[in-house]
Parts: structure tokens; sequence; C-alpha cells
């Protein structure tokens, strides 16, 4: 399987050609430079926990952080930051002092303790929302197939609408696992649809999608391809598959979309318009029978958080109670 990293144009190179520098192709930086630039530029933060006498942290950098791949991945989206769990600097992280516990070598510093608690192994990796409000660590040496889920899971804010492990096991069963079983689900152009509803109308879900999304990859593999995902879709609603990044001129609500500079990315504004410009990667926009919008879903969606957002829809439940209200009842029934 070549490398998933794919906003990239790079050839799969394998690992007997990475670099064997002891500090990888990743461009590290302090904890202090991350902070500052930071300040600028919002990003997450990947810090790599080490001890100079760790060999599996000098293997990852010799492996993992030589695959030219992965590392131009975190270069572009991350503030990398390389850390020794053992240095006697003091340091400032997140307003915070934290200082060495003893003059002795082989001790752990107080900021190695905050991220790792009485877990101290190494190598550990820890991701860091750019706001410092969500961590999630990873202990042990991290190969190709392993960071990879973990890099997209942090940089598309996955962490904000799906758990890890259910992330994970999707990325997988996308990229790397060919037995997964997959349920045809029935796709529409806009035109197909706007006849369609002449004599069976439904509503309609346009899922937007753009090459550079990675979990947007995922969630078409494995939400959209699901059982009971695709069962449903294909009896309530009509669904178009979208990409965000089309040459196409479509008609849509009476007024021509085209690819134009959105920010200064080309994309189509007919994802901007069917989501009354909430756009995300991923969405899903909710249209009724008429093309009107009624919600636009803006993040990864496993099948379990999809199927009550489509039963809301499908069956009406918008128009007579709160989303909030409606999810409390769904969940007490499944009990």
């Amino acid at each position: 399987m070549k490398s998933l990293i794919v906003v990239f144009v790079f050839l799969f190179i394998s690992s007997d050609s990475f670099s064997q520098s002891e500090e990888g192709l990743v461009k590290w930086l302090t904890v202090k430079e991350a902070q500052d630039l930071n300040k600028k530029q919002p990003k997450p933060f990947l810090i790599d926990i080490y001890t100079d006498w760790c060999g599996w942290c000098k293997h990852m950098m010799k492996t993992t952080y030589s695959n030219p791949n992965i590392a131009a991945y975190i270069n572009q989206f991350f503030y990398p930051v390389k850390f020794n769990a053992e240095t006697k600097d003091t340091i400032e992280y997140n307003g915070k002092i934290y200082k060495p516990t003893s003059p002795n070598p082989k001790t752990p510093h107080e900021l190695a303790i905050k991220f790792l608690g009485t877990s101290l192994s190494y190598p550990s990796t820890i991701f860091v929302s750019n706001n410092f409000e969500y961590n999630l660590l990873s202990q042990g040496y991290l190969e190709e197939k392993k960071i990879e889920p973990l890099l997209v899971y942090t940089v598309e804010n996955v962490y904000k609408s799906s758990s890890y492990d259910d992330f994970a096991a999707q990325f997988n069963h996308t990229f790397y696992d060919t037995i997964f079983a997959k349920k045809p689900v029935k796709t529409y152009s806009l035109k197909e649809i706007e006849k369609l509803q002449k004599k069976a109308p439904k509503k309609v879900l346009i899922n937007i999608f753009a090459g550079f999304c990675n979990s947007c990859k995922v969630q078409n593999a494995t939400t959209f391809k699901d059982t009971t995902i695709a069962n449903y879709i294909n009896k309530h609603f009509y669904l178009m598959n979208f990409d965000a990044e089309s040459n196409d001129t479509i008609m849509f609500r009476g007024e021509k979309c085209f690819k134009t500079l959105v920010n200064g990315y080309p994309l189509h504004t007919l994802a901007l318009k069917a989501t009354n410009n909430r756009l995300q990667f991923p969405t899903i926009a909710v249209l009724d029978d008429k093309q009107n919008t009624l919600d636009a879903l803006n993040s990864f969606l496993t099948p379990a958080t999809l199927l009550p957002i489509l039963k809301y829809y499908a069956e009406d439940k918008y128009k007579t109670s709160s989303w909030a209200d409606y999810i409390k009842a769904y969940n007490e029934q499944k009990k």
C-alpha cells in the first residue's frame, strides 16, 4: 500500500531509501519556538518525547520521521517539537513553568510527568490542538501506518466528532483492510435528482468532499457504505456526491455554480450555496425536496453518529423537536 498522505505530490519511497539522519526529515522545534510560532499562525503540535538512551526513539527518527511523505505532512500542518524528557532546562508551556525534578541523570522533567503521568515510557508522542484544549497521547514506537491516522485525526479536527478508536478503525478499513464488507449506496447527479423529485419527492444529501481531505476519503469509503446507513439513505434520501474542486458548471436553485477562488483557494460555489456558506471538510448538506438547506453537517461522522441525524430529518422530527431533545430520547430508547 502506498503512503496515504495525499495532500502532497510525492512518489512513494521505500523505507530502504529513507534518510538515515538521527533527526529524520522533520523540521524540529523547541517548545518555546513552537509556542511563539503558534501565536502568529495557529497549528496543532506534535511533541516527540524521547530520552538520549532510548533506542526505539532513535529508530523512529531513522524510519517514520525519515519517510518524506510523513515528514512533509508534519512539517506543513504541525509545529513538531522534540522534547527530551530528562532535560535540565526550565520550560514554559501553556503559561506554566516546568522544571527538572532532580539534578541527577535519568530523572524525568516536570513537563514529561505532566504529559505522561506515571507511565514514563519512550518514545511517546502527544498531539496537541493549537488552543491546547485537546491532547492525544500515543506511547511506543509508531510506524508509518500507525502514525497516519493520528496525524489526520488531529489536523482535520476529527477529534471534535469521533473517538480516535472509531476513526482509526474506519481509517484502516479505507486504506488497508481489503476484506471490509461494503454496501453500495445509490448516488445521483443534481439533474437526475430534480427529475426524480417530480415523481417521488425525497430529501437530498449532498456529500461534499475534496481531494486534499483525508477524513473525507475515510467517511466516503466507510460511513456511506455501512450496510445500515446505505439502506437508510437509499430508502429515504437522494444522495449526491460532490467534489468541491469540480470544474463543472452546475445549475442550483436557478443559479449557475462554478469553481472560483474562495479565500485564495479554488472551490466550487455549489458547495458554498448548498451549505449556506458553512463549508468545512467533510460536510453533508441536508436539503428538503425543494432544495432548501436544512442543515450542514460539518464534521466527520461514523455510522453510529450519522444514523440518528438521518432519522431526525427523514422523519421530519426537526419540525417538532429540538436536536437536543431528539437525541436524548433516541439514546434512551437504545438502552
